[in-house]
């Protein structure tokens, strides 16, 4: 598949939004990379190996337009994760190409990811944003996510 190329306007195609697939791992890694600063191919090496496995429920997303890649997501269903006894969905990964935010490509991946998990009967989505991520945090806003009413902790141990 091509590379996206920042500023070259796209025509109107709606975007396609469909499962991901092994031969998608180089425009993830690109695209990861495009927005962290880094490649992080051995995390999206073990990320999608998991995620494509026939094992648990996983969800996979890839999104095209104009017959690009130009984003995708990861998510899993957790059951029974710190106590909680319905399902709940984990948003582990959402990344769309630089040249394309902005135009809605974040959203239907997510769009898709509710309309799967709904079918699926899964009555809620986490996920995490960095503190400093105001952009990301605001997309997650504006697609109906609320601030938990739980506190994740950390704890650093001495490794040497």
């Amino acid at each position: 598949m091509r590379e996206p190329q920042p500023g070259i306007p796209a025509t109107e195609e709606p975007i396609r939004v469909r499962g991901l697939e092994p031969m998608d791992f180089d425009a993830v890694v690109a695209i990861d990379a495009k927005n962290v600063g880094r490649r992080r191919e051995e995390f999206f090496r073990v990320k999608l190996a998991e995620n494509l496995a026939a094992t648990g429920i996983r969800v996979s997303l890839g999104a095209e337009l104009d017959g690009l890649f130009v984003g995708f997501l990861l998510a899993r269903v957790l059951y029974g994760e710190f106590g909680r006894t319905e399902p709940a969905a984990a948003l582990d990964t959402l990344a769309v190409h630089p040249g394309f935010q902005g135009r809605g490509v974040g959203a239907a991946l997510v769009a898709q990811l509710k309309r799967n998990l709904t079918s699926l009967r899964v009555g809620s989505i986490q996920t995490e944003v960095s503190w400093d991520d105001q952009r990301l945090m605001a997309f997650f806003h504006h697609e109906g996510f609320r601030p938990a009413a739980r506190l994740a902790l950390d704890l650093t141990l001495e490794t040497g």
